[in-house]
């Protein structure tokens, strides 16, 4: 993972830099903040472990899905590659001759992506980022709506290689900001540490938290709601992240999927760690809060850390939404481009997409979140069937082939 983080810049594409900031903009955002602070209050403090294993089970995942999409993507005649788990998925139906799959399954799987971009990656965004503007900035969340429809869509039709120019330089201040926020907060309260890192473990090994581990997802809120938004942080084998990787001049398939356990750690094991743990220092504070995520979590900053907590805060989730936004806006289009080529559809879809944020941000519908994790389900279903399937190719793009002495 070092030596493939040392790699240069692209002269010819996208850099594997840039795709992975891209691809962390995607991932950074709700899912840090508003989905970290839902799996605390709705499964206790044990979905933060649950959230850990998740994390550390899906980085073979995330290096499998983004080393077959280099392997798979295409390239437009301009010479910029483009690609994603619609098409490695076609491509592997279509070489075992099986048409009718070859075309179904892809376009039912850009047809999730596209609605988890409307929903996840625009309704819940655009309503955190309205929430803590009103919260803290008292910003109307009409006004917000407009202003997020006029700063997202004229990138979105510039196109991809807009919006990661604009990640690449976003993405790390914005991580490098909270992390620093969040050290602070774990330091002032380092006595309540040890607390906040017992809670964790005797929440997640609880009897509730046992028989979940043998029943699965229906018995157990810690492993379920745990599991649901570390994939919604991480993404993790969901088959999305490989968009915006398809587009990196990478070097090698595996060299530019290892990248993908890079994102992962900065993800989950980084980010949403130092979230969990800045709230559970502090829960006794901002449980009553508990229903709503945004201002749960920027009163476990301002709590320990003053007002200036709370606008650096507001700072930040506009920084993280915005650029989850935008990348998930790029998703949508470049799976509508596998669907088809007619002008009209990206039409609807800007509009279609406008009117999302203006949803989102007067107040994300209830049922939202459940047609995220839905949409988030069915895509990590259909790509690990795919990624099983297609696990011989993709250890011959992992390990060097055998001497002849040794086949």
């Amino acid at each position: 993972m070092l030596a493939a983080l040392r790699g240069g810049d692209s002269k010819s594409g996208v850099s594997p830099f840039r795709a992975v900031m891209l691809a962390l903009a995607g991932t950074l955002g709700v899912g840090n903040i508003v989905g970290v602070a839902n799996a605390v209050w709705i499964g206790g403090a044990g979905a933060v472990f649950w959230m850990w294993v998740s994390a550390l089970l899906a980085m073979i995942l995330k290096y499998a899905e983004i080393l077959l999409a280099v392997a798979h993507r295409r390239q437009d005649r301009n010479g910029h590659f483009f690609g994603g788990a619609v098409y490695y998925i076609k491509d592997h139906f279509l070489s075992r001759r099986h048409f009718r799959a070859a075309t179904v399954l892809p376009a039912i799987f850009a047809a999730l992506i596209l609605l988890d971009a409307l929903s996840m990656g625009c309704v819940i965004q655009a309503d955190a980022i309205a929430s803590s503007l009103k919260g803290v900035v008292n910003i109307p969340v009409w006004a917000v709506g407009i202003m997020l429809v006029l700063l997202t869509l004229p990138l979105l039709i510039k196109g991809s290689r807009g919006i990661s120019a604009l990640t690449e330089y976003l993405v790390p201040i914005m991580t490098a900001g909270y992390i620093i926020l969040s050290v602070a907060v774990l330091i002032l309260r380092s006595d309540r540490l040890g607390d906040a890192l017992c809670m964790i473990f005797e929440g997640a090994f609880t009897f509730e938290g046992v028989s979940g581990g043998v029943l699965g997802f229906l018995t157990c809120k810690a492993l379920r709601v745990g599991t649901m938004r570390g994939l919604l942080s991480n993404e993790a084998g969901c088959g999305t992240a490989p968009t915006a990787h398809a587009s990196a001049d990478a070097k090698s398939p595996a060299s530019q999927g290892v990248w993908g356990i890079f994102e992962v750690f900065v993800d989950t094991i980084l980010l949403c760690t130092a979230t969990a743990l800045v709230i559970l220092v502090s829960y006794d504070e901002v449980a009553l809060l508990g229903g709503d995520g945004v201002m749960m979590t920027i009163r476990a900053y301002s709590t320990v850390l003053g007002n200036f907590a709370s606008w650096f805060f507001c700072g930040a989730i506009f920084c993280f939404g915005y650029a989850t936004l935008l990348c998930w806006g790029g998703y949508g289009l470049e799976n509508l481009r596998f669907l088809t080529q007619k002008k009209r559809w990206y039409v609807l879809y800007y509009l279609a997409f406008g009117i999302c944020i203006l949803i989102g941000a007067n107040g994300a519908p209830s049922g939202v979140w459940d047609v995220a994790d839905f949409a988030i389900a069915a895509l990590t279903v259909m790509n690990l069937c795919v990624l099983f399937l297609m696990r011989r190719e993709i250890r011959a793009h992992t390990l060097p082939p055998l001497p002849p002495t040794e086949l």
